[in-house]
């Protein structure tokens, strides 16, 4: 029987939601946060520096809540494994029966679910309870520290865009070149997202326009209101 070498977009769910995640948030909170102080009729150097600080500060959060988020989900893996392990020593037997009722309840005839569970539990029987009652897979896993390094990178990477589109500015009103070069932006990861993740990309693209577009009036707004009124 040949290896089955078929790839699903699944298995690539947990750095994928980090990195797209990551990449928006870092545009759209540098971008919103930029704006909001131009707003203000900040100056350039005060632009750059609150874009700078956000960057930074936002990185350092994504990295650290995404570690703790996925810690947290690896702690009840990891208790969930530990129970089936010691459910599976103490009554192998009841373990047998409900992996088998699980076949059952997908479908099978019980005679052949009964056969199917024995043949897996004797080759992996925790990794049938785990893969069947629980749904953790290789793919599944918790990774703590993937989802960190990939949201920091990412975030980075998409705060660097409004710091970039400032400094290539010159003349031009600020506000005008980081908000369209963060929609620009957000456009095609939101469409890249899409296509990765197997979504449709028209739609993947305008969710995070919209988004993005609305979170960086409203910081316009408020810069304005803030800086006519100091």
């Amino acid at each position: 029987m040949l290896p089955h070498r078929e790839r699903h977009r699944f298995e690539r769910i947990g750095w994928l939601r980090a990195a797209v995640l990551g990449a928006n948030d870092g545009i759209v909170s540098t971008a919103s946060l930029m704006i909001g102080v131009a707003a203000s009729s900040a100056s350039t150097s005060a632009i750059a520096v609150a874009g700078l600080a956000g960057l930074a500060a936002g990185a350092m959060s994504m990295a650290v809540g995404e570690y703790v988020s996925v810690s947290s989900q690896r702690d009840t893996e990891n208790a969930d494994i530990r129970k089936e392990e010691a459910e599976l020593q103490k009554s192998p037997d009841s373990e047998l029966n409900e992996l088998t009722h699980i076949y059952v309840q997908r479908g099978l005839e019980p005679v052949l679910a009964r056969s199917v569970a024995e043949q897996l539990t004797a080759a992996d029987p925790l990794g049938a309870h785990l893969r069947d009652e629980l749904g953790i897979t290789h793919a599944t896993k918790a990774r703590p520290w993937q989802a960190a390094f990939v949201s920091v990178i990412s975030f980075g990477l998409g705060a660097a865009i409004p710091l970039l589109a400032l400094a290539v500015a010159g003349g031009i009103d600020p506000i005008a070149v980081i908000a369209i070069a963060a929609l620009v932006v957000l456009a095609i990861t939101g469409a890249v997202g899409g296509r990765l993740g197997g979504a449709p990309v028209p739609r993947a693209a305008l969710r995070v326009l919209v988004g993005g577009g609305a979170a960086m009036a409203i910081t316009a707004l408020v810069g304005n209101l803030i800086g006519t009124s100091v």
